[in-house]
């Protein structure tokens, strides 16, 4: 069955949001190009990464004698967006993702792949006749600066979530906080 990719190779919007409150939020991927929009979930710690993979890729790219690809050191002004999400309808939740460099349009390439069931690879009568388990992907391409305003705010977002603990390092609750300190 081919792989339905959802590709967007110069998106108007590409951003990392969240829905709900900190303790309880649910990470997404968004991008759009035109009315075309496509949200996939991601976990905090992707999405962190995600961003932190982008800025060394994005950092390499500037030591390149030249600058050939004209890669900002910090986040283009004009490229800030701090908008919320737009309508998510969740198209899948990445399970594996890869990360890359296309040099013949200085654009940073994003692939997400949806969380494999094992069980339903085991058995193939869960298939759905309709084609609603069709294997499907997401490929996002993202100028430097783009890339760069992408990183900034998901670093934003991740870092907007419950406050850590100066004695255990856990996340402290709206409602409280016990810290459960590693025994001796």
């Amino acid at each position: 069955m081919p792989t339905r990719v959802h590709e967007f190779a110069w998106p108007d919007r590409v951003v990392v949001g969240t829905i709900g409150l900190p303790g309880a939020r649910t990470f997404y991927l968004q991008v759009r190009a035109g009315t075309q929009i496509v949200s996939i979930a991601l976990e905090k710690q992707q999405s962190a990464l995600l961003a932190e993979k982008i800025d060394e890729i994005l950092d390499q790219l500037i030591t390149v004698e030249g600058n050939p690809f004209s890669v900002p050191t910090s986040t283009p002004i004009e490229l800030v967006d701090n908008d919320q999400l737009e309508a998510v309808q969740e198209q899948f939740r990445a399970g594996a993702m890869s990360l890359g460099w296309d040099p013949t349009t200085a654009q940073v390439v994003v692939e997400a792949y949806p969380i494999t069931d094992v069980e339903a690879d085991d058995n193939d009568e869960s298939l759905d006749e309709g084609g609603a388990d069709e294997p499907e992907m997401l490929l996002v391409r993202m100028p430097v600066g783009t890339a760069r305003a992408f990183a900034m705010r998901t670093r934003e977002i991740v870092g907007a979530g419950r406050p850590t603990c100066s004695h255990c390092g856990y996340p402290i609750d709206a409602d409280g906080h016990i810290c459960t300190l590693p025994e001796a």
